[in-house]
């Protein structure tokens, strides 16, 4: 596996704990209204968050790059 499929493969895993923090953010939430969720849960979607920034803007700009154009025209 060359490394654009392991880091699209790694985007989809990180998508996934990511959504699974922010859910649990919202259980925390209405579990307990009119109180804040333990900062620990608050706070745990954003390495997810910051992991996905970086990889999709890598995803995104690889096209454009001669990594990208090295196997050839996109179809």
């Amino acid at each position: 596996m060359h490394i654009p499929q392991w880091i699209r493969q790694l985007h989809r895993w990180v998508c996934i704990a990511f959504t699974v923090t922010v859910i649990a953010n919202f259980v925390a939430m209405a579990l307990a209204p009119g109180e804040l969720p333990p900062p620990w849960i608050t706070y745990s979607p954003l390495p997810f968050l910051f992991l996905l920034l970086f990889s999709g803007l890598y995803l995104f700009v690889l096209p454009y790059t001669a990594a990208g154009r090295s196997n050839g025209p996109a179809q």
